[in-house]
């Protein structure tokens, strides 16, 4: 229960900071999560750590989690991710003779699943920026095979969920979150034998993501067909929208960016958040993948500036009183929420790093 209670406030104070964080959040499909019963969302992942938290705080339902094991190498981190129902799962990359530490954390999805509750995957195993759905691995299949067959009475919906983002790593952000069909696999896995039936889930799971997020296909055309995309200033997170045209090669003609009138208004906020602002500076120097710039960002925004706001709001009240203090972090929040709400999210070249994590 006292975890429930702590996942809940924490589940509010991210929600909340999403939205100053980021322009607009697009939810479709929301009528396609089961309201009870077992369910796997699986996602798709072009933009690190941001990617879960945009999906929990989108649906009602309380999720568990599988992030990678390297965000649970410090024991105080570890601890705060366990309380958030955050799992690790290792990969060959983390070393061969850690896998067989994935045993005991699929019992735990099984015993999570059996009890009607949810778990989140990001089935690609990794995260990459490129507009594309990427082949899934077969640990989500592995997971819901193996829960079915330890639970005989038990039926999984998975639930494959789209991410598209206007432009991965810039701020403010601004992007669409798509709920697709559940997937009963109950069905499929009475039905043929172990082998094909993950095949079969893995087949349904992919198309539905390609039409649940922008999908290029990652050939040589690929980076042709996002300059297109990029010079018609599209809105890619009119996901429907920009496939068909990707479908049918069919391009609007170059379009010139919107200008920022509110640049003077980011000059303001920055100086009301020089402190915050520094460190995140002096942060970002650090980042060496750039699907890790908003996680960082987001992060350090949601913590440091509200800290500041409050003990700056705080310093005031201490001058010239109370109301004077809520003033001003009233003010502060609204000239925030201005300048996230309102400016235009121009096509721009993605950031590119190099091998030493220096931007370029």
């Amino acid at each position: 229960m006292i975890q429930k209670i702590w996942f809940t406030l924490v589940w509010v104070y991210v929600k909340l900071g999403l939205f100053f964080y980021s322009k607009e959040i697009k939810v479709l499909g929301s009528k396609n999560i089961p309201k009870k019963g077992a369910v796997l969302f699986a996602v798709n992942h072009p933009n690190g750590l941001v990617d879960p938290l945009y999906v929990t705080t989108t649906n009602s339902r309380q999720n568990h989690f599988l992030v990678r094991a390297a965000s649970f190498k410090k024991p105080f981190i570890k601890k705060i991710l366990e309380s958030l129902y955050l799992m690790p799962i290792y990969r060959i990359r983390d070393g061969i003779q850690q896998l067989a530490n994935n045993q005991e954390i699929f019992e735990k999805c099984f015993k999570i699943l059996n009890k009607g509750e949810t778990l989140m995957i990001f089935p690609e195993g990794s995260h990459d920026k490129k507009r594309t759905i990427r082949p899934l691995s077969k640990g989500f299949t592995r997971i819901i095979s193996g829960a079915l067959e330890k639970h005989p009475n038990l039926d999984i919906k998975v639930v494959p969920v789209g991410i598209t983002y206007q432009h991965p790593s810039y701020f403010p952000a601004k992007v669409c979150i798509n709920y697709g069909k559940p997937i009963a696999t109950r069905v499929i896995f009475d039905a043929d034998s172990s082998a094909k039936s993950i095949n079969i889930l893995k087949s349904e799971v992919t198309e539905q993501l390609k039409k649940l997020s922008v999908h290029i296909t990652d050939d040589e055309n690929y980076a042709e067909i996002l300059q297109k995309l990029n010079d018609a200033q599209v809105d890619f997170t009119e996901v429907e929208k920009v496939n068909a045209m990707i479908e049918n090669n069919t391009f609007p003609p170059k379009k010139l960016p919107k200008k920022n009138y509110l640049k003077p208004l980011k000059y303001i906020i920055i100086l009301n958040n020089i402190i915050p602002f520094l460190l995140w500076k002096k942060a970002f120097k650090k980042i060496d993948e750039i699907e890790f710039i908003d996680t960082f960002r987001f992060s350090l925004n949601l913590f440091l500036c509200s800290f500041f706001y409050s003990l700056q709001a705080w310093v005031v009240s201490l001058f010239y009183g109370n109301l004077a203090g809520l003033f001003y972090l009233t003010i502060s929040a609204l000239l925030v929420l201005i300048y996230v709400k309102c400016s235009p999210t121009n096509a721009k070249k993605h950031l590119e790093f190099t091998e030493a994590g220096k931007q370029v």
